[in-house]
This record gives C-alpha cells, structure tokens and sequence, in this order.
C-alpha cells in the first residue's frame, strides 16, 4: 500500500516539516539556530560555497551565533547548508533572508529578492510555503514576489502559500534574542497566515497575526521610520546645542528621568544597520507612486546622512585648535562596526568618516576588536587592517576618533595616552582628567 502524502499543515502539526532558510547571514543564521533548536529539521541556503563549508564543518560565521551553538546545530543532524539551489524542492518552508538595499539614487534595490524568487519558482512545487522576512516597501509581497512565483504554472494561495514575517534581529541586544523577539506574520489568505503563524511558532515565542501582507510589510517599516526621525532629531539637537555650549548628552540624561511621554534616543556619527539608514527610503519611494511627500522621513534621512560630514568638521576644528590641519594629520579611527560589541559593518558611518578623512588628506587607521581587516562590500573596498593599540602607538597618532563604543576599549587609558580624542559617542564620559584632550563631535 502506498504511503500517504501528508499535507503542509499536518508536517507541521506533527512537526516533520522541513525547513529551507535562503540566505545564512544576520537573519538567517539566527533564526535557523531557533529552528533547529526546537527539534525542526532546517537546510540552509546560500551562494556563498565557503560560507556553506565553514557552517557544515561546526563553525559559525557571525560573532552573535556561537561556534558551540552551530556545531550542535550539526551535531543533531537538525541543521545543514548547501549552495545546490535544486533542493529547494526538498523542502516544505522557504524563509527568504536577503538583502533589500538602495541604488545610487537612493530607490529600492530589489535584485536580490527577484533573483531568489526566480531561483524558488524553478523548484516550486505545490503545498509549499515561501515567506519574505526581508524589509521592503508595502506591496512587495503580493505585487512583485507572486507575479515571479506563480510563472512556476502554480497558484499563490491555492497551489503554494504565500507570507510575510519581518525580521527584527538586533545585533548584540543581550535583553532579546530572535526566539523572544515577537514575530509579525502576514499571509496572502488567512490559511497562508496560519500556516506561516504555525510554523514560526517553533522557532519564536510570540506571534503577532496582521490582517493582510501589506500590513506586516508596513508595522516593520514603521519601526524604522520612528526610529531613523527620533535620531535625526538628537543629531540636529547635538548640533544646536553644540553651537550653544551645551552638553547634548547632560540634556537627554535629565529629559530621561521623566517617568512618562518621553523615549530618549541618542547621537552618533551617523546612522549604521541594515534597517534604519536604508528602509524608511522604501516607504519614500512607494509614496511617490501614490502622490504622497513624506518631508519628515525625508529631511531626517538628509540629517542623519550628513552626520559623517559633521563629525570630519569637528575633527578638522580639533586639529586646528593643536594648529595642526587635517592634511597630513595621523588620524585613528576607534571602531569600524556600526555599533557596540558586534562585527557587522553593513552601513556603518565609520566606513564613510575613513573615505572623507582620507579625501581630506589624512593619513588613517582603525581599530576593532572584532574585525581584524575590511573586505569589499558593495560601497567600499577599503583594503585595511585593524592596527594594535598600544600606548606607544596611540601616542603617535594626531587625534583619535571614536566612532564606535565597544565595551572592550578602556577609554580612560585612551585618553592618558593620545594626543587628541574626538568622541561621537559619549564613551568619555566617565573620564575625569585631561578633559582638555576630548572634544565632542
């Protein structure tokens, strides 16, 4: 007699489904980890041949996934990768974890999620459930992702299932991790939704169910605009008060003992992350199909983007105030990750203070913990290396920038020891001699 075939909602229900993630990066490394903890079986894919290696041999490839938890993963035989985009068809949930960044004129770049789409409709087949974890503009989902899916001669919503569920991965957070971070899941119908819900439910401990795709592609878009506004303001705020000869940082400390109505968010060098810099630019560019201006969302993107260019100002003023001038100037760059205590360099400001610095005709090194050396990205192809601190070393440079606060850095040993700091960060703070080196930028 032959074995009956059992539907998608009864491997789920009976937890036998497997579980294809597409892209083993930031999202999808963390989130297959959560997976394949709970017992479910989950095959990674990704282009990247020395990535699939690395991963399959034990060893992870991001510093927020441990090498004990990725060889456990294998270990258990829950988890495996592949570069074959063929066995696609092998599995019964695609997870799409890619990039959605900006063009040159800041529009949606959506060749990865295309590419995956295309790739995902060669293998299609029915009872299948594909779900868009990227951040996008809303309508993404059912206007460019089903059209590509359904030349596979399948049928979203009848033939195969269609969702999306926002990533919310934050780097580095020791309060949340992916499993505790509640999950948005939006489906083409509402079996597509509980399906999607269903399935996330392994890996993640609160659901929260929205009424339709647009809606799930917008709530994550939301989040980020809120956030990308509240920064700009404290980074034109920092600004004024600056001029002002007022500490931005005092201001906030005292706003923030308000026990209610106020949120503090703090300055940087510029914005870094995959999400804040980058995402509420989909919702700028789907507005304008609609006739709508978004002038804050705008004009916060204007200042926060120009931040990096602030902050060489406030170097070149530092230096002067030693009569010394930028060119020619040995500069140390303190952190090239976007944020504390992580290796993820995806838009981070340092990047773009090292390339203006330099157009400046400084002479320019960095120093980070966690990345030893640059690799080229889509912007940028620094080709440097992480240089020693040493008290020696730092002595020698003109100024040291302090881009990024690790926690790593023993900043009062720092500032005993170099020339100059330029701090974009408040990471001086607790510093109560030589005040007169540190300038805030």
């Amino acid at each position: 007699m032959a074995k009956k075939t059992l539907t998608l909602q009864q491997k789920i229900e009976d937890k036998t489904m497997v579980v294809g993630i597409l892209g083993l990066g930031y999202v999808g490394l963390p989130l297959a980890r959560e997976f394949a903890t709970s017992g479910v079986k989950v095959l990674g894919f990704d282009i990247d041949d020395k990535k699939v290696k690395k991963l399959n041999s034990g060893k992870s490839i991001l510093k927020t996934v441990s090498n004990e938890s990725v060889k456990q993963m294998v270990a258990s035989k829950k988890f495996s990768a592949t570069s074959s985009m063929a066995r696609m068809k092998n599995v019964d949930a695609i997870l799409i974890c890619v990039p959605t960044p900006l063009t040159e004129n800041r529009e949606p770049d959506m060749q990865y999620v295309e590419k995956s789409c295309r790739t995902i409709a060669k293998y299609l087949r029915k009872d299948q459930l594909v779900s868009l974890e990227s951040t996008t503009w809303p309508g993404t989902t059912r206007e460019l992702m089903k059209p590509i899916l359904e030349a596979s001669g399948l049928k979203a919503g009848t033939d195969f299932h269609l969702a999306y569920s926002p990533e919310r991965e934050d780097p580095g957070n020791k309060n949340f991790t992916t499993k505790t971070i509640p999950k948005v899941v939006g489906g083409l119908t509402s079996s597509c939704r509980q399906l999607a819900r269903k399935l996330y439910s392994y890996a993640i401990d609160t659901m929260v169910p929205v009424s339709s795709l647009e809606a799930a592609e917008s709530a994550k878009i939301v989040e980020n605009v809120y956030r990308c506004i509240n920064i700009a303001m404290v980074n034109e705020l920092k600004m004024v008060f600056d001029r002002m000869g007022i500490d931005v940082w005092e201001v906030i400390r005292a706003a923030s003992t308000k026990p209610f109505g106020y949120q503090p968010f703090y300055p940087g060098p510029g914005l870094g992350g995959h999400c804040i810099p980058i995402d509420p630019f989909y919702l700028t560019w789907k507005a304008r199909q609609y006739g709508m201006p978004t002038r804050f969302i705008e004009l916060a993107g204007e200042i926060n983007t120009d931040m990096p260019h602030y902050v060489m100002h406030k170097v070149m003023d530092a230096l002067n105030s030693k009569k010394k001038s930028l060119n020619g100037s040995k500069i140390l760059v303190l952190g090239l990750a976007y944020k504390p205590d992580i290796d993820d360099v995806r838009e981070s400001p340092s990047l773009e203070l090292i390339e203006l610095l330099k157009k400046g005709g400084a002479k320019v090194d960095y120093n980070d913990p966690y990345l030893p050396q640059t690799h080229k990205m889509r912007e940028y192809n620094l080709k440097m290396k992480s240089v020693p601190l040493t008290a020696a070393s730092v002595k020698r440079y003109d100024c040291v920038l302090i881009s990024t606060n690790h926690s790593e850095y023993d900043y009062k040993w720092l500032v005993k020891n170099a020339q100059l700091v330029v701090d974009t960060r408040n990471a001086t703070a607790d510093v109560k001699t030589s005040r007169s080196k540190i300038i805030k930028a």
